[in-house]
């Protein structure tokens, strides 16, 4: 299929995500219109996030935090 990620990505909702990082939902589209995680559009315009790149991102947190 055209235009789809890799086989077996998986992808997540805002919602999803947001309860990853326990933070709102429209943290998570803050995060994506600054550049910090990337989103895919599907075709109704909703975002949806890789999960590998949430779960680095995540690890990069718990680590950060961990320092603190």
């Amino acid at each position: 299929m055209a235009g789809r990620t890799s086989s077996a990505e998986s992808l997540l909702t805002p919602a999803e995500v947001a309860a990853m990082f326990r933070v709102d939902p429209k943290t998570v589209t803050r995060w994506a219109k600054a550049g910090k995680l990337s989103s895919i559009r599907t075709l109704g315009g909703h975002r949806r996030y890789r999960e590998s790149e949430v779960r680095e991102l995540l690890a990069g947190n718990e680590t950060k935090a961990d320092q603190d």
